[in-house]
Formats: C-alpha cells, sequence, structure tokens
C-alpha cells in the first residue's frame, strides 16, 4: 500500500498511482489529482483505424511532430518563415491535419495572428509573416526568430489537456474490441468528441464525474476507485462500508471530503467536529459563540454515553397497562405537580444572604436541616 505508481492494467507504457496515497486522493477529494485517467468507449469498437483516428482528435498533437521544416526566408520584397507539413506522416498516423486546418490553428492561438500573416502557399507549405509592431522597436529579424520559436508548440489537433492516449486491445467472445486509455482531464471536451461513446466513458477523477456528470455518478465512481485500489493489493471490503463511505462524501449534493474542512460542512455538531480534527478550537470556538450540540449523530453519542438514534436506536419502548394496573396505579403520579410559586425579590435575596452566612453563625432553625 505504499508504493505509489503501478503499471495500469491493459497497458504496459502507463502508470497510475494506487496505494495509500491514491486512497487520501479519493478520500481527502482532491481537486487536482497526480494521475488522471479517463477510459474511453469507442462507438465503432471492432474497429483499430476508428480507435486510432478517436485517438488522433484526443490527444495533443502539436505542429513542430507533423511538419518537415520551419525556416525563415528572407527575400528582397518579404521575409517570412516557411512552414512545410510532413502529410504522409499525419495519414500514417491517422490525423486530420491539411494545410487549412493547421491556418485555423495559428489563427486560435496565442500569437496574435491575423488573416494576412497566414498564406498556404501549396498543398503542404504555408508562409508566416509576423505580425506588425505598433511600437516599431522590433526589429524584423528578431520578431521572425521569435515566431520560428514559437510555431512548434502551437496545438493543431486535439486537447491542450490531453498529454497521450494509448489504444487498448481486449478479447471478448473471442473478437477483438479497442478502447482509449486518455492520460488528462477535461471529461467534457473528451465526451463530445465524434466517435466517443459517452455512456460508457469513466473517469477517476471524482471531482470532474461530479461536475459534468452529476453526483450519482460521482459516488459511483467512488465506490469503484477504493474497491479497485484495495483489491490491487489483495485487499477484500464489504461493499456496504464503502458504499456507507460513498454516500457520506456526497449526500450533500456535492463530493466533501473527509476532511476538517469537509466535516464542517457535512454536520454542525461541535462535538462531530471536535472528534476529528483541532479539538480545543472547535470547542473554545463554540463556547464562545453559544452553540448548542443536540447530540443527534453517531461521534456525538459515542462521546456523552447514550445510545445512538440510529437503527435500533432510533426507537423507544411504549408500554401499554391494562387497566386493572392503570386502577392500582396511584392517581396522584398522573396528575402533574404545581409548579412551585415564584419567591419574591426581597424573599430571594434573604436567600442569598443565608448562604452567604458562615454555617456556624446561622440560626439554630438553619442548622436544623445540616
Amino acid at each position: 500500500m505504499t508504493l505509489k505508481t503501478f503499471h495500469f492494467a491493459g497497458v504496459a507504457s502507463m502508470n497510475v498511482t494506487l496505494g495509500v496515497p491514491r486512497l487520501k486522493e479519493i478520500v481527502n477529494a482532491a481537486k487536482v489529482i497526480s494521475t488522471p485517467l479517463i477510459q474511453v468507449a469507442l462507438r465503432s469498437s471492432r474497429s483499430e483505424p476508428a480507435a486510432r483516428l478517436v485517438k488522433g482528435r484526443l490527444e495533443r498533437t502539436l505542429l513542430g511532430s507533423v511538419c518537415e521544416s520551419i525556416s525563415i526566408v528572407v527575400a528582397p520584397r518579404c521575409a517570412h518563415v516557411a512552414v512545410r507539413l510532413d502529410l504522409e506522416r499525419c495519414a500514417r498516423l491517422q490525423l486530420e491535419i491539411d494545410a487549412r486546418a493547421v491556418r485555423a490553428a495559428l489563427l486560435a492561438s496565442k500569437l496574435k495572428l491575423k488573416a494576412e500573416n497566414v498564406r498556404i502557399a501549396d498543398g503542404d507549405e504555408l508562409l508566416v509573416t509576423a505580425p506588425g509592431d505598433a511600437s516599431g522597436k522590433v526589429p524584423l529579424l528578431n520578431a521572425l526568430q521569435g515566431l520560428e520559436a514559437a510555431l512548434p508548440g502551437v496545438i493543431v489537433q486535439g486537447l491542450a489537456t490531453v498529454a497521450r492516449a494509448v489504444v487498448r486491445k481486449e478479447k471478448d467472445d473471442g473478437r477483438e474490441v479497442f478502447s482509449l486509455v486518455v492520460e488528462g482531464t477535461n471529461l467534457r471536451a473528451v465526451l463530445a468528441t465524434p466517435g466517443v461513446d459517452g455512456a460508457r466513458t469513466t473517469s477517476n477523477h471524482v471531482a470532474e464525474v461530479a461536475l459534468y456528470v452529476g453526483i450519482e455518478a460521482a459516488r459511483a465512481t467512488v465506490m469503484k476507485e477504493i474497491a479497485y485500489t484495495m483489491g490491487q493489493h489483495g485487499m477484500a471490503v464489504d461493499p456496504r462500508h464503502i458504499m456507507l463511505m460513498a454516500d457520506a462524501m456526497t449526500h450533500r449534493g456535492e463530493v466533501l471530503g473527509i476532511t476538517r474542512f469537509g466535516i464542517a460542512k457535512m454536520k454542525d455538531s461541535v462535538l462531530m467536529l471536535a472528534s476529528f480534527e483541532k479539538t480545543t478550537d472547535h470547542l473554545f470556538d463554540a463556547a464562545l459563540r453559544g452553540r448548542v450540540d443536540d447530540v443527534t449523530g453517531v461521534s456525538e453519542s459515542i462521546i456523552m454515553g447514550i445510545p445512538m438514534p440510529t437503527g435500533t436506536g432510533l426507537f423507544g419502548i411504549l408500554h401499554k397497562h391494562t387497566p386493572k394496573e392503570l386502577s392500582k396505579m396511584d392517581e396522584s403520579s398522573l396528575v402533574p405537580s404545581p409548579k412551585p410559586a415564584r419567591a419574591s425579590a426581597p424573599e430571594r435575596c434573604a436567600s442569598a444572604a443565608a448562604r452567604l452566612v458562615p454555617l456556624r453563625q446561622r440560626p439554630e432553625p438553619l442548622l436544623a436541616g445540616y
């Protein structure tokens, strides 16, 4: 359980966080996890070319990986950066990339290029000129060198948050079934990608599942991930325990971690908060604010030593008396005794003064009761 990373099942080149670090991520409802993975189901799961096509749509592809050369060209009348694409490699990798797609990606990038700065010279070549400098302080050659250094890092296809996508091949009734394992986030964009079966696509990022799919899906993800993590170490946990934990984390309509911040949102009980972390801080704050604990939870009842109002402890016993028993009962016990009359102010003062007098100095009638 102390190891951090393990090989992902079915993908030899991909590691996934397991053990105690993974359990801490799940239980604490971490917003950022170490190895986010999305298991993508495909609509055409029997076709490997279709799987590689969807892989190209998801995986982040940079311009520097699909072009033959990026060079500066200086002519008497113009100066630009020439980008020559490797269309054969794009076809081999089944990437939907051509000169028009690259031009659209360059115009949408952060390089501040305008339509007149990017021209398609040939079917596989683009001419990119440096955007105009309003101040005129940047020399043209320096602007072209900066553009040449920035162009290879432009994303021309795929999602910026998906670092890698791997095609996984499995056997189902003797036939090959293909799916994708995506290393990254942005579940919403993955579900919207053509060719992806959103009904069977899952993610191990609980917070992202709750955001895009719903709280019930997040609850199921918590149960599945805890069972999977424990199962990888040969530990079998009763599903009811896991269900109870998942319900406690999601019953408020959002995923709350079992931390002092999550517990504070789950319950308002002072004793419950004090039993988890920062005991004295919670008790002092409750005393300062005059808070009242109803002692209706499990932890509070255990602290007070009373039966917890859960399960069989939720019920009381009502004794049914027979008419004969009722006749034998003292009628005076059934009639509530009248409340004693409230003493007047002088009487209360005299009583308080009597309590302040030392015992040996009190009158004899007062000593008779001691």
